[in-house]
């Protein structure tokens, strides 16, 4: 019991921390998702057993060039898809290759596009059409945090099929299956919000939230199961202790961290077509 009140007032603190930031201004949300890329910096260098100050200088470069600054669209375009091809051979590596190690060669590479560059994408996706829309990016964390509380409890009571077995036992393909449908619920109900309630009349539709629905469950399990990965390789628990009950930051934002660069291509997708 206590531990599970120690989690529910961590969560909330924590979803709080986030939404509070995001609605107060641009230059608060970048910042704080700027320390946050430190902390999972950090938590991943340590799951890879990897020490190099120099990442953290390119941490800040980047969140500077591209978040802050947003000096060049060009630039950012390539950044993705360096970003999206790295997730994607990582996708590769978790479904074909079934030794967890990491080889040496490959760590700066998985620190520097899969991890620093994807958060910088989160960080751009509010502000993909040139204006920044918190609601946009509070409807994103709604959608993984729904994918996620669903997935789990639709496959504690109904999972019978296992996802993944050698790299996460407790997943199962009900659970995914359950997490899909209940993220598309939600984004129903997102898009319904903001388009009755706070009348933007601007903002995406329902196809698009639907759209963007499937590609946070998809790939937003893909970045869980590629983090699992990881922490089996370490041979630990949780990526950190900084969420008493959930662990570390990035066991928390695995699954959006990994989904953002996917997300930001579908919105300049949708945003050229329209």
């Amino acid at each position: 019991m206590r531990e599970s009140i120690i989690r529910t007032i961590s969560g909330l603190l924590y979803i709080s921390i986030l939404v509070v930031s995001i609605l107060s201004s641009e230059f608060i949300f970048i910042s704080l998702f700027f320390l946050i890329g430190f902390v999972c910096l950090l938590e991943l260098e340590k799951l890879l057993r990897l020490k190099s100050y120099a990442l953290y200088v390119v941490h800040a470069l980047f969140f500077i060039i591209f978040s802050y600054i947003k000096f060049d669209v060009s630039a950012t375009l390539v950044l993705l898809c360096i970003t999206i091809f790295v997730n994607l051979f990582l996708v590769k590596d978790l479904l074909f290759i079934k030794k967890i190690p990491v080889f040496e060669k490959k760590k700066y590479i998985i620190l520097i596009f899969y991890l620093i560059s994807s958060m910088i994408f989160l960080t751009l996706i509010p502000t993909y059409s040139g204006t920044f829309r918190p609601e946009l990016i509070v409807g994103v964390f709604v959608l993984i945090w729904t994918n996620d509380t669903f997935a789990y409890i639709v496959g504690m009571n109904f999972g019978k099929n296992k996802l993944y077995k050698q790299i996460s036992p407790n997943k199962t393909i009900e659970g995914f299956v359950g997490g899909v449908i209940f993220s598309c619920i939600a984004g129903y109900f997102i898009y319904y919000f903001i388009t009755h309630y706070l009348n933007i009349t601007d903002s995406l539709s329902f196809q698009s939230w639907l759209g963007m629905a499937i590609i946070l469950s998809i790939f937003g399990t893909l970045g869980d199961l590629i983090q699992s990965k990881f922490k089996r390789q370490a041979g630990v628990k949780d990526s950190g202790k900084l969420m008493p009950g959930h662990g570390g930051l990035f066991d928390r934002l695995d699954s959006i961290i990994f989904s953002s660069p996917f997300v930001y291509a579908y919105l300049l997708i949708l945003n050229y077509v329209s």
